[in-house]
C-alpha cells in the first residue's frame, strides 16, 4: 500500500570512507546530515524491515521482475540510494551485482548491515559521497517521494546522473498523484473528513502532509502526477526511456491477498498488470511509478569536493 513508502530505503556494511554530507535543509540533524523529522519518526517505528514482504507484496514482485527485466546482466556496479532494509539490495547482490546501499534513516542502515548488506551507510541523495561516473546502474526507490522540495529532486537526481556512468541507467520509483484517493476509497479513510482534505491537498499540490501523524495515513511526501515526470528528469540531465505502472489498475484491490496467495493467480494477474503497464491513460491508476532513465549526452560531472 502507498502509505507505508515504497521500494525505497536500503544502506551499507561500513560508513563509505568519503567525507559524509554537511547538515541539510530539515529539522533534525544528526552527526552525519540532516533528516525530515517527520520522515525520521515514521520510519524509526521500523516498518520498512518487513513493509514489502506484508502489505505492499505486490509493489516488491512487480519492481522485482521490472529491475530483473531493465538492470543489465550481472554482475554490474548498483548504488541504492534510499535502499532501506536491504529489500533490493540483497538479492541484486544474490544475483551477482556488486552492490552499495546509502540511507539516511539510521536504523536502515543498521538492519541491513544485519541482513547481510556488506556495504551500507549512511548517506543523502542530494549529495553523493562519489565520484563521477561510478556505477552501471544508480537506483532511486524510495528518496523522490520523500522530497517535496522540486529544487531537491532535481538534486537529487543530477547527483545519480552524475555517479551514473554515461552508459548507464538511473531507476526510480515515484508515488502517484492519485493514490491517496484510490486508498482512500478502499479503506474508507475517506469517511474522516480529516483525511479527505488531505487529499484534497495531495491533488491540488502533491504535498502529501499527516500533521496529526494518524497511523495508516504516512507521512511527508510528494505525489506525482504522471504528466510531470519527463520534464522534471528532464530538467535535472535524465532523459526518460520508460515510464511503466508498477501494481496498475490493481491498486486497492481488496482481495489482492487472494490472488498474491496461489501461484496461479498471481500469474494471470502479474500477466494482466504487464498488458497495460505502459497504457498512459491508466498510468495514474497504479500506487506506483517505475521510471528507467538515462543520462543525456549532455550531463557535465561536477564533481565531489
Amino acid at each position: 500500500m502507498w502509505w507505508f513508502p515504497d521500494l525505497g530505503d536500503q544502506v551499507l556494511g561500513a560508513i563509505w570512507p568519503r567525507r559524509m554530507p554537511s547538515a541539510v535543509h530539515t529539522v533534525f540533524v544528526s552527526d552525519e546530515l540532516a533528516v525530515d523529522a517527520e520522515v525520521l519518526a515514521y520510519y524509526d517505528q521500523g516498518r520498512e524491515r518487513t513493509r514489502l514482504e506484508r502489505t505492499s507484496r505486490l509493489e516488491f514482485l512487480r519492481t522485482s521482475e521490472l529491475l530483473e527485466r531493465f538492470l543489465p546482466a550481472a554482475p554490474t556496479t548498483v548504488l541504492d540510494i534510499g535502499g532501506g532494509a536491504g529489500a533490493y539490495a540483497l538479492p541484486l547482490a544474490r544475483a551477482g551485482h556488486d552492490v552499495t546501499l546509502i540511507d539516511p534513516v539510521p536504523l536502515h542502515v543498521e538492519q541491513a548491515r544485519e541482513a547481510g548488506v556488506q556495504a551500507a551507510a549512511i548517506g543523502d541523495a542530494r549529495s553523493l559521497q562519489f565520484d563521477d561516473h561510478t556505477f552501471d546502474v544508480v537506483l532511486l526507490l524510495g528518496p523522490l517521494y520523500h522530497l517535496p522540495d522540486r529544487d531537491e529532486r532535481l538534486a537529487a537526481l543530477r547527483e545519480a546522473a552524475r555517479v551514473v556512468r554515461p552508459s548507464g541507467l538511473i531507476v526510480a520509483s515515484v508515488i502517484s498523484r492519485f493514490a491517496s484517493t484510490l486508498d482512500g476509497i478502499q479503506t474508507g479513510f475517506l469517511i474522516d473528513e480529516r483525511f479527505e482534505a488531505i487529499v484534497r491537498h495531495d491533488l491540488a499540490t502533491g504535498q502529501h502532509v499527516n500533521p496529526q501523524r494518524v497511523p495508516g495515513w504516512f507521512t511527508t511526501a510528494y505525489f506525482h502526477h504522471p504528466a510531470e515526470i519527463e520534464d522534471e528528469f528532464n530538467d535535472a540531465s535524465c532523459l526518460v526511456q520508460e515510464l511503466l505502472a508498477i501494481e496498475g489498475p490493481t491498486s486497492g484491490l481488496h482481495d489482492l491477498d487472494v490472488w498474491l496467495d496461489d501461484a496461479e493467480r498471481t500469474a494471470i494477474l502479474l500477466r494482466a498488470i504487464r498488458r497495460v503497464e505502459s497504457e498512459p491513460s491508466l498510468l495514474g491508476s497504479s500506487s506506483h511509478l517505475f521510471v528507467v532513465a538515462t543520462p543525456t549526452p549532455s550531463s557535465a560531472p561536477s564533481g565531489i569536493s
